[in-house]
């Protein structure tokens, strides 16, 4: 009997330090991001106290370019992605292993204005990627990646 199962990420933090933009041997693009999280637990005492959660982002082709030249360390980022595992061996003959985020999109929750104050050098149209299917609008609150047309609705959240 098939069995189907789901692999969605939807994380809101701010990155934690500027996106880091390489091409592959392939020649896509692919952006690293790194981004904290916080979530609320009680301690010892019975308080609520804030602790940061952190993820590696890997965005790809026009999304990544568009995070790349957009956004900064200390950006507000909303992304929609899945988990990737992978496992890989060290020089020295250890096996390791990591899970990583995949983003299929991302949000800019920035106005523009936030993000030139970070160090953005760039207006908000500047950018026109041209992959089918993406809006690469750059103003806050808009989707970049793909399946992030003109018709979705903001986060419900």
């Amino acid at each position: 009997m098939p069995y189907s199962s789901i692999n969605r990420v939807v994380l809101v933090g701010r990155l934690t330090r500027d996106p880091e933009l390489r091409s592959l041997p392939s020649g896509v693009s692919v952006c690293s991001l790194r981004i904290a999280c916080n979530s609320s637990r009680r301690d010892a005492d019975g308080e609520f106290a804030e602790r940061p959660n952190f993820f590696d982002v890997s965005a790809f082709a026009a999304t990544g370019e568009s995070v790349s030249h957009y956004m900064r360390k200390g950006s507000r980022i909303a992304v929609d992605g899945r988990l990737e595992w992978r496992e890989w061996e060290t020089p020295d003959q250890q096996r390791r292993q990591a899970v990583s985020v995949v983003a299929d999109t991302v949000q800019f929750l920035d106005s523009p204005g936030e993000r030139s104050e970070l160090g953005g050098q760039h207006s908000s149209g500047d950018l026109h990627a041209g992959q089918e299917g993406a809006s690469e609008e750059g103003s806050a609150g808009e989707l970049i990646g793909v399946g992030a047309g003109e018709e979705q609705d903001d986060l419900a959240f």
